[in-house]
């Protein structure tokens, strides 16, 4: 059995040193047991001897769906990533990722009692990234796909989508997209006005900045304006445009604007950043509608102080950050939407299950509650994910992506219990 270092004599001075020392007594934060420890040779033939370890072979070689119910693969999501994009340093590449694939992997486990494992890739082609995954799928319900960087991540999400019978979700896009809603629809009624004639200029047009557009505009915003580095991007647009952008500018900017940053936001109801530091001001804000709504999420350091934004009159503020309130973080979201997901055994996670997850996670901010300072759910609050994955199987059930029907009350009485149970070890 795996037994942690001694501890060095000298105490860590500061969160660096003592997250290194941390990995280095423990040699990272994941391992792999047997839920069935082998101790003697009755279950040495179950587990793995023939002929009795061959008839779960013989079951699923029948019926390809027992899988589900024989092995792991039910219960086990891949955190595939290839280090192109990771938090706030870049491309670090795949080796220098696995830490915070490892973090991913404990949150799955700590907040959707989900089994995941770090699949970091030395590729960079898209389509050979795609070739490899698929490769693997068969040990895996789910794909969860992190830090890959934007336009590749767009191109690899979509071919594993069609080639492969599962969930696949690029948290980076997703996961953003569905918190961010669900803070919305909270500053909303907080604002007293309906989130369906808010006009919102989103600053960002990598991975999470177009996803979060787009369910936006399924949920059904009427007005957005999407900006990058060099402005509003709007259908004639030429410089620094791809496909995806161009995809984006044909649901979007209805007025064309064209100028700037600061010239898109006049007016505007909501500001939501993802994008860098310092480049939203208070004079920016003040040109904005009244009360308007400031999510700056760029991390570590956000588009704005959340003391300048109030000051310049938001209503109300969310950052990245856990030391503000407010905080967006995908941890609300990813871990009970995989639990939904797989406990369904979802072929797909669909904008339908995105919306009821967003829908869920701002459900559980009481409306006596509600306040500037509180529009979100921690994001270690366990009800979250209970409520979420029972939204999501519902929704996935409700969509014809569900291979079974289990009712979603079960589902979250289950996850609670699982949860629970966790904290008590």
């Amino acid at each position: 059995m795996f037994e942690p270092r001694r501890r060095t004599g000298r105490r860590p001075a500061t969160l660096r040193e003592e997250a290194l020392e941390l990995r280095r007594r423990y040699r990272g934060v994941l391992e792999i047991r047997s839920r069935i420890p082998i101790r003697d040779h009755h279950i040495l033939n179950l587990v793995y001897l023939p002929p009795a370890a061959l008839a779960p072979v013989d079951e699923i070689r029948l019926n390809r769906e027992a899988v589900y119910d024989l092995t792991v693969k039910s219960n086990l999501v891949a955190i595939v990533t290839d280090g192109s994009a990771v938090l706030g340093l870049g491309d670090i590449g795949p080796q220098a990722a696995l830490p915070v694939m490892e973090g991913k992997a404990v949150l799955f486990q700590s907040l959707g009692a989900v089994e995941a494992f770090p699949i970091c890739i030395a590729e960079r082609d898209p389509q050979r990234i795609v070739d490899i995954v698929a490769a693997i799928a068969p040990s895996f319900g789910g794909i969860n796909l992190e830090d890959i960087s934007a336009p590749r991540c767009f191109e690899i999400e979509a071919a594993l989508k069609e080639r492969l019978d599962l969930p696949v979700f690029h948290d980076d896009q997703h996961g953003t997209a569905v918190v961010v809603l669900a803070a919305l629809i909270n500053a909303f009624r907080l604002r007293g006005t309906p989130l369906s004639e808010a006009k919102i200029v989103i600053n960002g047009a990598g991975a999470a900045g177009i996803a979060t557009a787009k369910l936006l505009l399924v949920y059904g915003v009427g007005d957005l304006i999407l900006c990058d580095r060099l402005g509003p991007i709007y259908r004639e647009r030429e410089a620094g445009m791809n496909r995806y952008k161009m995809e984006i500018a044909r649901l979007t900017n209805k007025a064309g604007a064209r100028a700037s940053l600061a010239e898109a936001l006049e007016g505007t109801d909501v500001f939501i950043g993802l994008s860098s530091p310092d480049i939203l001001t208070p004079e920016m804000i003040r040109s904005m509608a009244p009360n308007p709504i400031i999510f700056a999420l760029a991390n570590p350091d956000p588009e704005i102080h959340p003391d300048l934004a109030l000051e310049a009159g938001a209503l109300a503020v969310a950052t990245g950050r856990s030391d503000f309130p407010n905080q967006v973080n995908n941890s609300l979201a990813f871990p009970g939407i995989f639990r939904g997901a797989l406990d369904v055994q979802a072929r797909d996670i669909n904008d339908a299950m995105k919306l009821a997850a967003a829908e869920a996670i701002a459900a559980l901010v009481p409306e006596r509650e509600l306040s500037p300072r509180f529009i979100i759910p921690d994001s270690l609050d366990l009800k979250v994910p209970p409520a979420v994955a029972a939204a999501v199987a519902r929704a996935a059930i409700e969509t014809g992506v569900a291979r079974v029907t289990v009712d979603p009350e079960e589902i979250a009485a289950r996850t609670r219990e699982l949860l629970y149970e966790d904290t008590r070890r």
